[in-house]
């Protein structure tokens, strides 16, 4: 079994933005949009709130330099394409929810569509046109993330149960956000409280002109399909992305709080396990409450603004009774074709996804992270 790596520290963000252009061999970052954010972050990771360990040390680090990193190379693929700023985005559909309610699962279905694209992992990381399938195997960037995650899952099977990833999968759009320092991932990480409240108080717009831009270069040469995100960060955003993306379909998965924040809690834990001696137990508790809490507040009050028949709602019970039936009532609902291929590809990836490495299994208890189902009720006021 492989050793985690180690470090004594994080290092400061200029040692790890250096360390971005050594890798690459790039050095235009495309501006300094991404400066604030990631260079308070480091501060952040470097404090004893964040308390990490050298595993946490090396991993934190490694964050941030990958989004140090996607942001040279895209710039690099920017200049390479310019006719990716030509290819149109049309009523892209986003899913979101809190996490844990099933947004991964019915994203996977939506993009089991022959007519439509999700963002595969490796793309997200390091974005470039999407080349032919039967060609990853030949490109290195997609053998050395495939090999890291079969490793990971050797040496973490318990985050596999909850959450299955390869680097073909279809994965959230997070990483293109971070590319400007805007990501609830690292709250979701570590312990960092002046990051998130530089966060909280942020114009997420540049953020998603970016992530529109990622799109456009990923998809050049698949412009006729239709785009399928998801990302829990999208409820803290909605402003933002909706302006951006003025035609978006949003599908929002609703369950049980108590549930959900159990399980989104016990993520964080099985993700950062032995990387922080604080962000442990209690503090992922109410920090991730809290998050979360806001994230849905802003995303409810928001929403009113917006034309009703742009929004789609799913009961996490009844998606898991009839997941192909909750895809087709997604498609009734927007007025997308429902064709023969569709239905046969989202059933086939149902079935998949029942078997095998992919099935889930998870288990957690709210009180693990030192919250009641009295706290969580009253947080989301019911």
């Amino acid at each position: 079994m492989t050793e985690p790596r180690q470090r004594p520290d994080v290092g400061s963000y200029d040692d790890i933005a250096a360390a971005a252009v050594r890798t690459t061999g790039l050095t235009d970052f495309g501006g300094t949009a991404h400066d604030e954010g990631l260079r308070l972050l480091v501060e952040d990771l470097a404090s004893p709130e964040a308390g990490l360990t050298p595993v946490g040390n090396y991993f934190h680090r490694a964050q941030v330099k990958s989004a140090l990193v996607g942001r040279l190379m895209t710039e690099a693929r920017f200049a390479e394409f310019p006719e990716h700023a030509e290819v149109p985005i049309e009523r892209p559909i986003f899913v979101v929810g809190l996490p844990r309610t099933g947004t991964t699962a019915l994203h996977r279905l939506l993009c089991a569509d022959p007519a439509h694209q999700g963002l595969e992992l490796w793309l997200t990381e390091y974005p470039q046109p999407r080349p032919p399938r039967e060609t990853w195997e030949d490109d290195p960037i997609f053998n050395a993330m495939q090999e890291a995650f079969r490793q990971h899952h050797v040496t973490n099977p318990e985050f596999m149960g909850i959450h299955y990833m390869d680097a073909t999968s279809p994965e959230e759009c997070w990483r293109l956000l971070r590319q400007t320092g805007k990501s609830i991932s690292y709250e979701s990480l570590a312990n960092v409280p002046r990051y998130s409240a530089w966060l909280a108080g942020q114009d997420w717009t540049d953020a998603y002109e970016r992530h529109r831009r990622n799109l456009q270069l990923i998809g050049l040469h698949d412009r006729e399909k239709r785009w399928v995100l998801k990302n829990p960060s999208h409820l803290v955003a909605l402003e933002a992305l909706m302006k951006v993306y003025p035609d978006a379909l949003i599908v929002c998965t609703r369950r049980d709080p108590v549930t959900s924040i159990a399980s989104a809690c016990s993520l964080s834990a099985e993700a950062t396990a032995g990387t922080s001696t604080t962000f442990v137990g209690d503090t992922i508790g109410h920090t991730q409450l809290g998050m979360l809490e806001r994230s849905w507040r802003s995303f409810t009050e928001a929403r009113q603004r917006y034309d009703a028949a742009q929004f789609v709602d799913v009961d996490y019970r009844e998606f898991v009774a009839d997941p192909v039936g909750t895809v087709a009532g997604i498609y009734d609902a927007f007025g997308i074709a429902w064709s023969d291929a569709a239905r046969a590809e989202v059933a086939r990836i149902d079935a998949e996804s029942r078997t095998g490495q992919a099935r889930p299994s998870h288990r957690y208890d709210l009180a693990d992270y030192g919250l009641t189902d009295e706290q969580v009720r009253a947080a989301f006021d019911l």
